[in-house]
C-alpha cells in the first residue's frame, strides 16, 4: 500500500519541478500546499492526468494539489522522505507563502489569516440563529404567530439557544483580538482580554452610542488630565480591535526583547495591555469607527441607491474575488453589518457559492472522465455546504465554460435579492443550509434566488457543452 503512495509522491514530486524547486510544504485535510520557487516550472498537464490529483490551483503565495481526505496525508510523508525534509506546519508555509506577492497581495493574506481561524464559531453562531429564527419568526408555520406563540414551551428552549448562538458576535472583538494577536506574534490570550475589554459592560453600548447622540444624551465621558474621552465600548466593531490588537502584538514583542526573563511576567503584559488600552479608547477606537462606518455606509448607499447595479456587480464579483482571496476582506464588512440590523452581501456570497455547486454539477453530466467525473459530483455537493474551491479550482476554472456559467445565475440572483430587500440576520453556512440565516420574512425571495442559481448555471453548462462543445471539453 506504501508503494501506491510513493508512486504518487515521485509524479507529484515530478510534475512540480523536482526537489529543488520546493521551498516549504505541509498539508491540510485534503491538499498539499506548497511553496515553490518557480510556479512556471509546474508541469500542469503531467498534473492534472494523474489520476490521484483532483486539481490545483495557486492561492496566497501557495500551490495547493487536491488529493482528498485520507491520501493527502500519506502522500505527503512520502513526499518528505523522499526529499529527504522534516515535516512543517502550516503556520511555518504561511511565512515562507507571506514573502512572496505585492503589498496588496499581503495585505489580504493577513485579512485571511485572522478571520479564517475564527469562521468556524462564526458560522456556527449564524446556523443557531438560524434555529432560533425558525423558533420565534412569525408567519413561517403559522400565520401571524411563531412557533414559540403557539406553543410557549418552547420559548425558554429558544431562548437558550439565542444566548448560545449570540454570544460569538456579542464577544466578537475577543475572537479577532485572539486571532490578530496570534497572527502578529503576541500572546492570544492578551488578545482575548483586549477584545473584552472593548465591550466591557461598563462602557455604553455601542449599539446604543448612535441613538443617544441623534437624541441629544449624554455621552459617559473619562476626564484624563483636563482630556475628554468618551467611554464608548466598540461591540460588533472590526477595525478598532484588528488594529489594537497589531499594536498589542507588536509592543509586546519588543518589550519581550527588551526587559529581563526574570521580570516578564510583572512588566510585559501590563504595559502593553495598558498603553493599547488607552491609545484605543484616546485614538485607535475613535478613528477606526468612524472608517467602519464610512465603509458600511458607502455599501449601505450603493445597495439603496443602485439595487440593480450593486446586486448585479457583487454577485458577478464574487467567484472572481474568491480566486484572489480578496473575498475575506468583506467579512468584516458583513460583520459590522449584521451588528447593524443585517447584512446584504452575505446572502449573495451563499448564492454564489449554489451557483458554483450547481456548475459542477452539470459537468458531471458532461465529463467521461470518471475521476473527474467523481471529483465534479463531490465538488458540488462541497459547494452547495459553502466550500467552493474544489468546485472552483478542480473543475469549473478548469473548464472555463462553466464558471462564467455560474456568475451569470448568481449576477442574476443577486440583482433579484437585493430589489427584494434579502438581508442576513447572521454569517452562516455560505451555501444551502444559507437560508436560515436569512431574514424569515426574506424566505421566499431567498427561495426564488437559489432556484435561479441552481437552474441557470446547471442549463447554461450543460447546453454549451452538449451543444456549443467547448475546445476545453477536447483538450
Amino acid at each position: 500500500m506504501s508503494s501506491k503512495y510513493r508512486n504518487i509522491a515521485e509524479e507529484v514530486l515530478q510534475a512540480i519541478g523536482g526537489e529543488d524547486n520546493i521551498s516549504s510544504a505541509t498539508h491540510c485535510v485534503t491538499r498539499l500546499r506548497l511553496v515553490l520557487h518557480d510556479e512556471d516550472e509546474v508541469d500542469s498537464e503531467e498534473l492534472e492526468n494523474m489520476e490521484a490529483v483532483k486539481g490545483s490551483y495557486k492561492a496566497n503565495g501557495q500551490f495547493q494539489i487536491i488529493l482528498g481526505n485520507g491520501v493527502v496525508d500519506k502522500v505527503y510523508k512520502e513526499l518528505m522522505a523522499l526529499t529527504g525534509r522534516e515535516e512543517q506546519s502550516k503556520d511555518e508555509t504561511k511565512e515562507d507563502a507571506a514573502k512572496k506577492g505585492n503589498p496588496i497581495q499581503r495585505a489580504i493574506k493577513v485579512l485571511a489569516d485572522v478571520f479564517i481561524p475564527i469562521l468556524p464559531a462564526i458560522v456556527t453562531a449564524g446556523l443557531l440563529l438560524g434555529i432560533n429564527n425558525i423558533l420565534t419568526g412569525p408567519d413561517i408555520f403559522f400565520d401571524g404567530a411563531s412557533v414559540v406563540d403557539v406553543y410557549p414551551q418552547w420559548a425558554d428552549f429558544a431562548n437558550i439557544i439565542n444566548v448560545i448562538a449570540s454570544t460569538a458576535f456579542t464577544f466578537l472583538p475577543a475572537l479577532i483580538g485572539w486571532s490578530v494577536v496570534h497572527r502578529f506574534g503576541g500572546s492570544p490570550l492578551l488578545g482575548i482580554v483586549l477584545g473584552l475589554i472593548l465591550v466591557h459592560p461598563d462602557l455604553m453600548n455601542a449599539h446604543a452610542y448612535g441613538d443617544a447622540v441623534a437624541s441629544g444624551e449624554t455621552i459617559p465621558t473619562w476626564n484624563i488630565f483636563g482630556f475628554e474621552i468618551d467611554a464608548i465600548g466598540y461591540q460588533g466593531q472590526v477595525l478598532p480591535i484588528f488594529v489594537a490588537g497589531i499594536i498589542l502584538a507588536k509592543l509586546e514583542v519588543f518589550l519581550r526583547k527588551r526587559i529581563p526573563d526574570s521580570i516578564h511576567l510583572l512588566l510585559v503584559a501590563p504595559i502593553a495591555l495598558l498603553v493599547t488600552g488607552l491609545l484605543a479608547f484616546i485614538f485607535i477606537g475613535p478613528v477606526t469607527f468612524a472608517i467602519g462606518n464610512w465603509i458600511t455606509g458607502g455599501f449601505i448607499w450603493l445597495f439603496d441607491t443602485l439595487p440593480y447595479v450593486a446586486g448585479l456587480l457583487y454577485g458577478a464579483l464574487y467567484a472572481p474575488l474568491v480566486i484572489t482571496g480578496m473575498h475575506h476582506t468583506f467579512l468584516a464588512v458583513d460583520l459590522q453589518l449584521t451588528a447593524g440590523g443585517g447584512t446584504f452581501l452575505w446572502p449573495i456570497l451563499a448564492l454564489s457559492n449554489i451557483a458554483q455547486g450547481a456548475a459542477a454539477f452539470a459537468m458531471y453530466f458532461l465529463l467521461r472522465n470518471k475521476n473527474l467525473k467523481g471529483l465534479s459530483g463531490t465538488a458540488g455537493l462541497s459547494a452547495w455546504l459553502g466550500i467552493t474551491e474544489p468546485a472552483l479550482f478542480g473543475v469549473n476554472l478548469r473548464y472555463r465554460f462553466p464558471f462564467f456559467c455560474a456568475i451569470i445565475g448568481s449576477s442574476i440572483a443577486g440583482m433579484f435579492i437585493t430589489i427584494n430587500g434579502v438581508l442576513a440576520t447572521a454569517v452562516g453556512v455560505g451555501g444551502v443550509p444559507g437560508i436560515f440565516s436569512i431574514e424569515v420574512g426574506s424566505w421566499g425571495a431567498f427561495a426564488i434566488g437559489m432556484a435561479i442559481v441552481i437552474v441557470v448555471p446547471f442549463v447554461l453548462t450543460l447546453l454549451l457543452g452538449k451543444f456549443a462543445k467547448p475546445k476545453s471539453l477536447t483538450e
